[in-house]
């Protein structure tokens, strides 16, 4: 056993590049000569000179890896990982497990700084995404000429993948550039354009850098999408609608938000492209519509929404606190009175009605709970014989409180 002391980190993480051992720092050559067990992808072990320490290959999946580590603690271990281990890395996954005085870090030049640097892009106005184990439609919200991004891949095949998926969306006269290898001395760099990627093969590690180019449908940044974007029965929160009601909803990053009668998901969907740290959960009483917002989401990119089949309150129970609940199905003074019962202050409630009973239901919980209490009256212009007039939509009534 070590002799390190309980107030000392027991752990260190290190971020290696691709040209490691050349390029180590001395403060992470130290503590590979001062560890006991060293653990971390093969591929990595293999990057290290000749050390005494004890090597350990981290297991599939990554999660397998995390009790073998904590089963170390208090001997002298050490993690490796890929450049920047807190940057789409294994980094936060193995600190969460621990408290902050048992590790230390040190990191390398991430991926995403040395493709950047390849290509002369600035990073801040660069978008980053890590593909290894998530679906290509992440990339979907960020699809729109002239948009750069950096995009850490699973594998070669993926790139492959990933050139499919842009020409599908319209955008397969996209600029890929493919970089094998990064930073060490086996690095490869190949400059391509998505529909022409075919016959071409790469190897791990990898990834792409993508310049957008084409005529592909672009998902606008403001609330209110268009409807042709959502599956639909034809129920959903229809367009200027949904714009309202997102407003209302006001979102905040990290935020949880409760969508009672998901219909097509449009809502929860809106939500979770305001900004990636939001989540949602949307409750839905027919499976065949909780099939479509499943769909909906995951070709939107937000395949983190959880859906649950169910009639509230009862399927409400067991789910993360929101910090907001759309009522867009399903009100009744129960289901409010439920949620006054079971929430915390502050929580944000906000209530759609077009039929007379749900109306009378949010006009007396307005009188007994106060919020804002709106009427929306819209028209849409349509052919009216040889001319054109006006068109109403049923009136909405809408109430917003926070409790």
């Amino acid at each position: 056993m070590s002799d390190t002391t309980p107030d000392a980190p027991w752990l260190t993480i290190i971020g290696l590049g691709e040209d490691a051992p050349d390029g180590l720092s001395g403060a992470s050559l130290a503590a590979l000569k001062a560890a006991e067990i060293i653990m971390g992808p093969p591929r990595h072990l293999a990057l290290l000179p000749d050390l005494a320490a004890e090597q350990i290959a981290w297991p599939v999946p990554f999660s397998a890896g995390v009790p073998v580590l904590l089963s170390l603690r208090r001997r002298r271990v050490v993690v490796l990982a890929s450049g920047d281990p807190f940057w789409f890395g294994a980094g936060s996954t193995v600190c969460k497990e621990l408290d902050a005085g048992e590790w230390t870090a040190l990191p390398g030049p991430s991926t995403f700084s040395l493709a950047a640097a390849r290509l002369g892009w600035a990073l801040q106005h660069t978008a980053c995404f890590g593909l290894h184990a998530a679906p290509l439609s992440r990339l979907r919200p960020a699809l729109a000429p002239g948009a750069r991004m950096i995009v850490l891949l699973r594998d070669g095949e993926a790139v492959t993948e990933i050139a499919g998926y842009l020409t599908d969306a319209g955008f397969g006269a996209s600029d890929l550039h493919v970089f094998e290898a990064l930073g060490g001395p086996r690095e490869r760099r190949g400059d391509l354009t998505a529909h022409a990627i075919t016959g071409s093969s790469f190897s791990h590690p990898v990834c792409c850098g993508i310049r957008v180019r084409g005529e592909g449908a672009v998902l606008t940044r403001a609330s209110g999408r268009p409807d042709d974007w959502f599956e639909s029965d034809g129920t959903m929160t229809k367009q200027p609608v949904r714009a309202l009601t997102l407003s209302a909803l006001a979102p905040r990053d990290g935020e949880h938000l409760w969508d009672i009668g998901g219909g097509s998901g449009s809502v929860c969907i809106e939500w979770l492209l305001s900004h990636p740290s939001l989540t949602a959960a949307t409750i839905e009483p027919r499976a065949d519509r909780s099939e479509r917002i499943r769909a909906n989401a995951d070709r939107l990119g937000q395949d983190r929404l959880q859906i649950v089949t169910g009639e509230a309150p009862d399927a409400l129970a067991g789910l993360p606190p929101p910090d907001a609940v759309f009522i867009g199905g399903g009100l009744s003074e129960d289901l409010l009175a439920w949620l006054a019962g079971n929430l915390a202050p502050g929580t944000r409630i906000v209530a759609n009605a077009v039929t007379l009973e749900s109306e009378t239901v949010l006009v007396r919980a307005h009188a007994a709970r106060g919020g804002t209490l709106l009427r929306f009256e819209m028209s849409r212009a349509a052919p009216l014989g040889k001319r054109t007039g006006w068109k109403a939509a049923y009136p909405l009534v809408q109430w917003s409180v926070a409790l």
